[in-house]
């Protein structure tokens, strides 16, 4: 995979009814910013999510902030990577030591911190510790996921990711490691 492109893509949501996403990965010194937007109408209601998250050049998490537009109101969480675990909002949480990827429900495109982290052949895979963030209540939590790097199909590179409260979709990357299709989730648009 090449470094990393800062032309935005975009993702139609196909788990409500109307919803649009944008994302872009950023290099910086020392890591990469990613950065993405959403904006959802469906059976949780009408909100919009901004996402920034900070990684060093592992692809490691080390900030994250994302907030909410909503009914209730405006909101948001930070999250920081601490010598020993996360805080959220300036508190210590350790239910989240361990953790090292940022994985915001809003959006694909937190799938790509892993993805580049792990460098995973055909047919590999790897159980990780993720900080959960769900949109749109932005409640935090650990969660731990597995990700397996399926064989190329259609000249794309897949993998399943799999946890015990969802189960398990399949997604395509483009050579950026960004998302191209997510099965139930979201479909890159041209």
């Amino acid at each position: 995979m090449s470094s990393t492109s800062a032309d935005p893509v975009a993702w139609s949501r196909v788990d409500v009814s109307a919803g649009l996403g944008v994302g872009a990965v950023f290099a910086e010194p020392g890591g990469f910013r990613l950065e993405a937007g959403e904006t959802v109408a469906g059976d949780q209601g009408r909100f919009s999510t901004r996402v920034t998250v900070h990684a060093d050049l592992a692809w490691v998490s080390r900030t994250a902030r994302v907030e909410v537009l909503s009914a209730g109101g405006a909101s948001a969480v930070e999250l920081a990577r601490l010598a020993g675990g996360w805080s959220v909002d300036g508190q210590r949480v350790p239910e989240l030591d361990g953790c090292v990827d940022v994985d915001v429900a809003a959006t694909p495109l937190t799938n790509t911190l892993p993805i580049r982290r792990l460098g995973l052949g055909p047919g590999e895979y790897r159980d990780v510790s993720a900080v959960w963030i769900d949109v749109p209540s932005l409640r935090v939590r650990r969660l731990g996921q597995r990700y397996t790097r399926l064989y190329p199909a259609e000249g794309r590179e897949r993998y399943e990711y799999r946890d015990s409260a969802d189960g398990a979709f399949v997604f395509s990357v483009d050579r950026d490691g960004l998302v191209v299709d997510y099965e139930g989730l979201a479909v890159r648009m041209a």
